[in-house]
């Protein structure tokens, strides 16, 4: 093996010591799979690693054939980037919503890795408005092709113990914000869940490793959305999506899609918004999941009432309290837990907010609010207050606007949400045609100091 001494290319001696692999290993290796690409006057031997391992970079198609070796040794995908060969990642390739099942585990292993070193390349990926499009529309049409690539075998505890981490993770997200949890749960997805991925299994364990899998590919997607990391989100959903069609987990993939018409609608794209929620519905059947489809029927109203449209803004809110109203808890899935009075109150109160109906929005606002307190759930609370201020203020009540805004701010320094400084933002915009009052004043300062601390 190479030695432990520090080289240019750190991340290859690493990787070696890893792998166990001597530097003559890694090159007779390397040489065997050029010959099986039909390469042959690829010949690196020791010294050619060293020459690596000093710094040199190899020629094309070198570096990918050394990650493949690297990558069958150590059970997982190792790219170039992993061994000090690439510049980057390739952060489009999490966009595409293949048809291949191995190219969507090679893209949302990319996507992890790139993830935990976000603030060199995730931190400024933008969100691609048009990106949800041909996802949508192929999870409803497409069928499930291929299957995976030789390894050990995974067994139905494995999947058990992935499903098992979920709700802890969730709780996370749900009681701290998704700021808080996701480096944590990219580690672990990165460490433990993905590599499952590359592995063998019987056809039932795969569906329900996929579908575990899409499970907390979905929650990073989420905690990522939450912590205002859109371009990162909308990578990490469309990923969820493609596993949950492996996984044959209609609801679960309806349940993606509800999260892509959140983050659509939030950054002003409601058509789109609308689009894949109406999406997300003709997927499910009768009985599938109604937690869902009162989260899809709530989205599709915040949509509508962001294009203005107030009457079908109000049926779709109808719809989604007539099927939260058929929800049976014990049929429901762990990831439609959240799904509740507090989250759906929520969401119809913003929509009522957007549609300038304070005296509904008020009411939505309130119970959703009654429903966090008894979960001492901070992030719904102060989002909800919010509402509830911004309800105040559409009536021209700037005390009782003053006093939910304070109350939201109090809510939202106990959680790491980007969501929630959004919020706060939202209050002091709409405080602006109050001008110089005292209590605008108050608020104004009491909101620079968390959004500074934030």
């Amino acid at each position: 093996m190479t030695d432990r001494g520090t080289w240019s290319n750190q991340l290859l001696a690493d990787m070696l010591e890893r792998a166990g692999m001597s530097n003559g290993e890694l090159a007779r290796r390397t040489t065997v799979r050029s010959r099986a690409y039909g390469l042959r006057h690829v010949n690196p031997d020791r010294t050619s690693v060293r020459r690596w391992l000093e710094g040199g970079k190899p020629r094309p198609p070198l570096p990918k054939i050394i990650s493949d070796v690297f990558s069958e040794q150590l059970g997982y995908r190792v790219t170039t980037y992993d061994l000090g060969f690439g510049d980057s990642p390739d952060l489009d390739r999490p966009l595409a919503y293949s048809s291949s099942f191995e190219e969507t585990v090679e893209s949302v292993t990319e996507l992890g890795r790139a993830d935990m070193d976000r603030r060199k390349f995730l931190a400024a990926t933008p969100f691609v408005a048009a990106a949800g499009v041909g996802p949508s529309r192929d999870w409803l049409l497409n069928t499930l092709d291929q299957g995976p690539e030789p390894g050990p075998r995974v067994r139905l505890e494995d999947v058990t113990s992935v499903r098992n981490m979920f709700g802890a993770f969730q709780e996370i997200d749900v009681m701290q914000g998704g700021g808080s949890g996701r480096l944590v749960l990219t580690e672990y997805m990165n460490s433990h869940v993905y590599p499952l991925l590359r592995r063998t299994y019987s056809e039932s364990v795969r569906r329900a490793l996929c579908s575990a899998a899409a499970e907390q590919t979905y929650l990073l997607g989420w905690m990522a959305f939450d912590n205002g990391e859109h371009g990162t989100a909308q990578r990490y959903l469309i990923q969820a999506l493609r596993l949950a069609e492996e996984s044959q987990d209609v609801p679960l993939g309806a349940h993606v899609l509800a999260g892509m018409a959140d983050q659509a609608t939030l950054l002003g794209n409601p058509k789109e918004g609308r689009r894949l929620a109406q999406a997300g519905r003709q997927g499910l059947k009768e009985g599938e999941s109604s937690a869902c489809l009162a989260d899809l029927w709530a989205l599709e109203a915040r949509a509508l009432a962001a294009l203005g449209d107030e009457q079908a803004a109000t049926r779709a809110v109808i719809e989604s309290e007539r099927a939260f109203a058929r929800v049976d808890r014990d049929r429901e899935a762990e990831w439609a837990k959240f799904i509740d009075g507090a989250y759906l109150h929520g969401e119809h109160a913003n929509a009522f907010r957007d549609l300038g109906r304070p005296d509904q929005g008020a009411e939505h606002a309130r119970q959703s609010i009654e429903y966090a307190r008894a979960q001492n759930r901070a992030r719904r609370g102060a989002m909800s207050h919010a509402a509830l201020a911004v309800s105040h203020l559409q009536r021209s009540d700037l005390e009782a606007a003053h006093s939910a805004g304070v109350r939201t701010l109090e809510l939202a320094r106990r959680v790491k949400s980007s969501r929630c400084v959004e919020a706060v933002r939202d209050v002091q915009r709409r405080m602006v045609p109050f001008g110089k009052h005292p209590l605008v004043a108050d608020f104004n300062e009491r909101a620079r100091q968390f959004v500074t601390a934030a």
